[in-house]
């Protein structure tokens, strides 16, 4: 069995989509010069086993707001050069809760070019010792 089926077999996904925040990040000049708008979206994955509640009690799940959180204290942290940076320093900082086994982050400029929707970066991890 593939980690991929694993996850579709015994996980739940949680996501955010679309966090909006207003970082300064970049390389470029320009991008250094102004806080711009990146958007964010995050997907993790909690098995199943351990986040089904018995009693509809938050303490049961793993909590959306730690996300976000994270989220902010990263962006608070000051300039970010590349999205890769960004991408890889929150997978770490999701996968820290011990609730979840996989995470993806994909971040996204849309205020980069003028002809197109946006650029972005998208990073998918697995927790380290996670075995089918």
């Amino acid at each position: 069995m593939t980690h991929s089926d694993w996850l579709q077999l015994h996980c739940r996904k949680l996501f955010l989509r679309n966090i909006s925040v207003q970082s300064f990040i970049g390389i470029h000049d320009f991008e250094k010069q102004a806080a711009q708008r990146l958007l964010i979206d995050v997907d993790l994955y909690v098995p199943l086993r351990a986040t089904t509640p018995a009693n509809d009690s938050l303490q049961e799940v793993v909590d959306y707001d730690f996300v976000r959180e994270r989220i902010h204290a990263r962006i608070a942290q000051g300039p970010i050069g590349l999205q890769e940076t960004l991408c890889d320093d929150l997978l770490s900082a999701f996968l820290q809760n011990p609730g979840v086994v996989a995470a993806r982050v994909a971040t996204r400029k849309p205020d980069v070019y003028p002809d197109c929707d946006a650029v972005g970066v998208e990073t998918f991890r697995l927790r380290e010792n996670l075995t089918p």
